[in-house]
């Protein structure tokens, strides 16, 4: 059996069965995720630092904008006053969402994923003005990540699109699932989808640090089908972290699943928001380069390339231009760090060895989160006679998974550096 042999139903809509994961910050780019829906499927894009990407990509001015609003706050550990304008975040969102939307082709749809821990300062009202421009915007769908979004449907219950636009959330166990589904009775909105990740995916998981590898995705699968089922509620699901090959894929959709959701094999295509020299590091990873570890101020365990240039710097907070971690509060776990070390050594240097400042780091591609089978992709391509590996095209990777039989990967066609 092969992917193709099989289409997910969302509604109305039929699509190939294959979901691009929302990698942030802009390594799902819009370019990746346009190509996933042209290519019949569903692609993400991630509003994670939405404002930055918009910036990067639009030539807009939102991270100065707030820079200059609170930069006589630059050095105090106080940020508890450092907030975003959220019209201005609002304003930022639509502009991504609605020019990724205006360039879709084909017949697969683009969805967006919203973390929940992007708590900026204001953790209700800096995700409702995130899902409502959204949704104004015309995306087809959210996923809902990064925690277990229990207040997330009441935030927008009460806008237009509520029950039109598909939404769905990513769990890990059955246990989250039942939380969250009882969450949504209470708005009469169950989700549209359910994505189960596993041990295995990139980026922060749902794991610990000690007992990640104690989990499987198949069982965890395998459970939340029963569960739907005696519940009598036909939810699709779709698995995610460490389908790598198009068969692994096949074989979640044999056992009852709707689609798969695959992230790793893109990072290192043409259309990935990876800068290529980076691209180039995930492709010459060795298994033993992988670590899961906490680092992340958000508390979650992150798995990630232990040459992450992140694990090595210790960088002044900038929460006054950046801040999305910032709690309710206005507190984050590296910038707490980072004082406290400053306080015991003023003018002397200053070493955070156990966080990283998240928003920094990612914004500048400097810490290298993948899923567990990175070191995998370099069978995917070709060595060239420089030394390097051949960058992939979108297309390429997604006709893989999707013809592919016996574990078998399609290499591209040679070319020279």
């Amino acid at each position: 059996m092969k992917i193709d042999d099989f289409r997910l139903k969302l509604g109305k809509k039929e699509f190939v069965p294959i979901v691009i994961g929302g990698m942030g910050v802009n390594i799902s780019t819009t370019e990746l995720a346009l190509e996933a829906a042209r290519l019949g499927g569903i692609g993400h894009i991630s509003d994670a630092l939405v404002p930055t990407v918009v910036d990067q990509r639009f030539h807009t001015h939102f991270v100065m904008n707030k820079l200059k609003r609170y930069q006589s706050n630059i050095g105090n550990r106080d940020k508890s006053k450092v907030h975003f304008d959220l019209e201005e975040l609002a304003k930022a969102q639509r502009l991504y969402v609605s020019k990724t939307m205006e360039a879709k082709q084909g017949e697969g749809d683009i969805f967006i994923n919203c973390m929940e821990k992007l708590t900026m300062n204001d953790p209700p009202g800096t995700l409702r003005t995130r899902l409502i421009a959204a949704m104004d915007a015309g995306i087809d769908g959210i996923t809902l990540s990064a925690g277990l979004n229990l207040r997330s449907l009441e935030l927008v219950q009460d806008h237009p699109r509520f029950h039109d636009v598909k939404i769905g959330i990513i769990v890990s166990s059955v246990r989250a699932l039942k939380i969250f589904l009882r969450r949504a009775s209470r708005v009469r909105r169950l989700p549209d989808y359910i994505i189960v990740e596993g041990p295995l995916a990139g980026g922060h998981l749902g794991f610990g640090v000690k007992d990640w590898h104690r989990y499987d995705l198949k069982e965890i699968v395998r459970e939340v089908l029963i569960f739907l089922k005696a519940e009598d509620l036909k939810i699709p699901v779709i698995p995610a972290g460490g389908v790598f090959t198009g068969t692994d894929g096949a074989d979640f959709l044999q056992m009852g699943a709707s689609a798969l959701q695959v992230a790793t094999r893109f990072t290192v295509t043409k259309e990935s928001g990876l800068p290529d020299d980076v691209k180039q590091k995930y492709l010459e990873a060795e298994e033993q380069d992988v670590v899961v570890n906490s680092v992340s101020p958000t508390g979650y365990p992150m798995r990630m390339l232990k040459q992450t240039p992140a694990l090595s710097a210790t960088t002044k907070p900038n929460c006054e231009a950046l801040g999305y971690i910032l709690d309710s509060q206005g507190n984050c776990a590296y910038a707490k760090a980072y004082y406290d070390a400053y306080e015991k050594k003023p003018g002397g240097e200053i070493i955070v060895k156990d966080k990283i400042c998240l928003c920094l780091q990612m914004k500048t591609y400097r810490c290298w989160t993948c899923g567990h089978n990175v070191y995998r992709l370099k069978d995917t391509t070709r060595r060239l006679s420089d030394g390097s590996y051949q960058l992939l095209t979108a297309e390429h990777v997604f006709r893989d998974y999707q013809f592919s039989a016996d574990h078998q990967i399609q290499l591209p066609t040679p070319r020279t550096p």
